[in-house]
């Protein structure tokens, strides 16, 4: 039993500087905290990652998935919806609510999604001893993929209204449970597959199991909660002590921070020939960030005392534009259900190009680019557009991607 909670217990204690300063009240200087409450966040984003998956011996396969990505972007919520909620009282802290939701959207499709994709890839043609050109899901993913079409393409009443509204958080809200309730009803049959930790956790006795999950997520959320405004406050306050700026600082370090270890289960994933097991739970993550995530954005604005709309700048606008329309393009991408090596490569080119053009101008460019190759994705792919958007509305029997070839195949 030690042996199988011994790493949760090395995090844990990684975490309690950061416990023990929030419960004194200790504020140390910008840049330590940082260290400090963005170490915490890290170590009990691990401890959710690997409960979650210890959790799937005990949920059904498809609402697995569904209920691991969103347990495993928890501390990147807890710092968002802070920065909502902190907004209602202080205007200032709009752009950062932004900034994090932005930023770690288009970390998971940019960097996620490309790199999970080139790492099966690269597994696949050494194991083969042929080149493999494309990775493939199973036809049970196209729900993802319809629930992630219709969120993203209501996402970009955002940037045409400037604001998000409570009524499209409250409908955003509403999607995202029924696509709960699709996951759990219509869910993937496979079996659960587990690596480190987690593995050695789901092995356990089911009582044991059962209670040791249960621990883990009630610590891993008492120290997120601890941590994450501190930590948010950090960001804000690092980036004056260093003279970056704070909107960027936010954008990047927390998603960072908060995705560390979806990133490293789906990576591990790839390397292990599961590639379409980690492109899947990436892409219910994106489910997840464009639906829950934005959702709750304005109710948290709210209770923190704002208006009914959480109004947005220039700036921010250019940021959800461009979040928008690189979603767009990853799902134009997968329409057909497989991942070409280009296509990865184009991803990630794209992500790391907004970093070489900054400023407004740059930002319409690169989103012109994002959506002139998802027409053209699209357009190639028209045959799968109606099946994918109404994917979420039918009852489909997933069949698995062995039964269709392999799950990676040559083209």
């Amino acid at each position: 039993m030690f042996r199988a909670v011994r790493p949760v217990l090395l995090l844990l204690a990684v975490a309690i500087p950061a416990v023990v300063l929030r419960l004194l009240g200790t504020h140390p200087p910008a840049l330590a905290s940082i260290v400090v409450f963005g170490i915490a966040v890290v170590a009990a984003s691990f401890v959710l990652a690997w409960a979650a998956e210890a959790a799937e011996m005990d949920i059904a396969g498809g609402l697995a998935i569904a209920v691991l990505a969103v347990i495993a972007v928890l501390p990147e919520y807890a710092v968002d919806l802070y920065f909502a909620h902190t907004a209602g009282s202080n205007p200032e802290y709009v752009q950062y609510a932004a900034a994090n939701m932005t930023g770690s959207n288009r970390l998971l499709l940019g960097l996620g999604w490309s790199s999970v994709a080139l790492i099966s890839l690269y597994v696949a043609s050494r194991r083969s001893g042929r080149t493999v050109r494309a990775l493939v899901l199973d036809s049970g993913y196209r729900r993802e993929l319809g629930f992630l079409a219709v969120a993203g393409v209501v996402a970009f009443v955002i940037p045409v209204t400037g604001e998000i509204h409570l009524l499209l958080g409250i409908a955003l809200l509403a999607f995202f449970a029924f696509y709960l309730y699709r996951a759990a009803t219509g869910g993937h049959g496979d079996e659960p597959d587990l690596i480190g930790p987690a593995a050695t956790i789901g092995a356990l006795p089911k009582v044991a199991r059962r209670i040791t999950v249960t621990a883990m997520f009630v610590a891993a959320a008492g120290v997120i909660l601890a941590a994450a405004e501190p930590f948010a406050d950090s960001l804000v306050e690092g980036g004056h002590a260093l003279g970056i700026d704070q909107f960027l600082l936010v954008q990047w370090l927390a998603p960072l921070a908060s995705e560390a270890p979806e990133f490293i289960v789906a990576l591990l994933f790839a390397w292990r020939g599961k590639g379409a097991a980690a492109l899947g739970l990436l892409i219910s993550a994106k489910v997840n960030q464009w639906t829950l995530l934005i959702g709750s954005l304005p109710i948290a604005y709210g209770l923190g005392g704002g208006g009914a709309a959480l109004h947005l700048d220039g700036r921010q606008i250019e940021e959800f534009l461009l979040t928008a329309t690189q979603t767009l393009l990853g799902l134009a991408i997968l329409l057909n259900l497989r991942f070409p090596r280009w296509a990865a490569w184009t991803l990630l080119g794209l992500f790391a190009v907004q970093f070489a053009v900054p400023g407004q101008t740059g930002r319409y460019v690169i989103s012109a680019i994002y959506l002139a190759l998802a027409i053209g994705a699209a357009i190639h792919n028209r045959k799968q557009l109606i099946p994918t958007i109404t994917a979420p509305f039918r009852r489909t029997t997933a069949k698995p991607a062995a039964d269709r070839a392999d799950e990676l195949i040559k083209v």
